[in-house]
């Protein structure tokens, strides 16, 4: 549920129209540089997150920047999934319908080159994967009805090989990456849009974990890409943009050869 603090936003009306958003994964990194543009924009938002401390200053920080409620936090851990249908309810009631939904919950959590933590790896695929499945069916049902909307899962450059440092982190990415394409071949006939986005290295608590990160970015340029392939409509796009030819070069060494290159695995 919102906070008490926050207000709702201003309802959508012919004369107004407002175009909603409800993002998942919000609080920090990407998610929270997606939340100050899209409000920049002139979305109204829902915020998802699990941490309620960093959920509600940002929404009050884009509040005050707009001079009005544009942003409302719901506290949500998206492993809790029989929370969900009540949820989104709640939430297209609060801003009178939806027209983006962006899932960008993800964490990694490696456990070294030769080790195996299973508990690790679980949980990664409940956040990375498992969460968006229980979201973005439920969103894809609305959308198909509605004949409208726009779905954007934030999904990674690991998931386009299977990589031996995080065998884990890597197959949920790529299966997130494999559903939005699923669902975006059954959903455009129906008018309704997905958008798959691959990162690569972003300056975000998650790179912490990386292993020699090069072509790093800011939040706020993955966020400008994102919002940029939204406004046009794209499938799919790498951000940075360069990451695409490396990936296309990554993906066609054979496999026996790619398991010997240490420093791509």
């Amino acid at each position: 549920m919102p906070t008490n603090v926050t207000a709702l936003p201003p309802r959508s009306t012919p004369l107004q129209p407002r175009r909603r958003a409800l993002l998942i994964g919000a609080s920090s990194g990407i998610g929270a540089a997606l939340a100050r543009r899209l409000a920049a924009e002139g979305y109204v938002l829902a915020l998802l997150a699990r941490r309620a401390d960093l959920l509600q200053r940002l929404c009050e920080d884009i509040n005050a920047a707009c001079g009005e409620a544009r942003a409302v936090p719901y506290v949500h851990d998206v492993r809790d999934h029989a929370a969900i249908p009540d949820l989104l309810k709640r939430i297209l009631a609060d801003l009178g319908g939806l027209d983006l939904v962006i899932y960008n919950a993800g964490v990694n959590l490696p456990a070294g080159p030769e080790a195996y933590d299973f508990e690790n790896d679980l949980l990664m695929t409940e956040i990375n994967y498992v969460g968006a499945l229980a979201w973005l069916d439920r969103v894809a049902a609305v959308f198909q009805q509605l004949k409208s909307g726009q779905i954007v899962g934030i999904s990674s450059v690991a998931g386009d090989r299977g990589r031996a440092g995080n065998p884990a982190y890597t197959a949920s990415k790529a299966a997130l990456t494999c559903y939005l394409e699923a669902l975006r071949n059954r959903l455009g006939r129906y008018g309704v849009h997905v958008l798959t986005v691959k990162p690569g290295f972003v300056q975000t608590d998650m790179l912490k974990h990386a292993q020699r990160p090069f072509m790093v970015i800011s939040p706020e340029q993955a966020a400008a890409d994102i919002c940029k392939a939204i406004r046009k409509r794209r499938q799919s796009i790498y951000t940075p943009a360069r990451w695409g030819f490396i990936m296309l070069i990554i993906r066609l060494i054979p496999s026996f050869l790619f398991r010997r290159l240490r420093f791509l695995a």
